[in-house]
């Protein structure tokens, strides 16, 4: 079966030499100057760079209030379940 398989053209993935030609790099190709130029560093907006220590703290913070929520929605399961049973006792006494 799987020679089968092997051997079907929907399971063959052809690369011919067009579609070698149009990925972009596809194999280690040094950079031109333009792309040198686009990749330094620009004094200008340095200031808009985020700094390390303070997206950690940001997403330490998002991972705080996320558990946060979660604990928060079971809690409110576990007392809605606590009190349904309890509904349940008190209608099973009377009745």
């Amino acid at each position: 079966m799987a020679f089968l398989l092997n051997k079907t053209s929907l399971f063959r993935f052809h690369k011919s030499e067009d579609s070698l030609r149009l990925s972009r790099r596809g194999f280690h190709v040094e950079l031109v100057a333009r792309e040198k130029a686009l990749l330094a560093e620009d004094p200008a907006l340095r200031r808009f760079k985020s700094h390390k220590k303070g997206v950690q703290s940001i997403k330490r913070i998002g991972d705080v209030l996320t558990l946060a929520v979660l604990a928060g929605c079971w809690y409110e399961i576990y007392v809605k379940a606590v009190t349904r049973e309890e509904v349940r006792q008190q209608a099973g006494k009377s009745a």
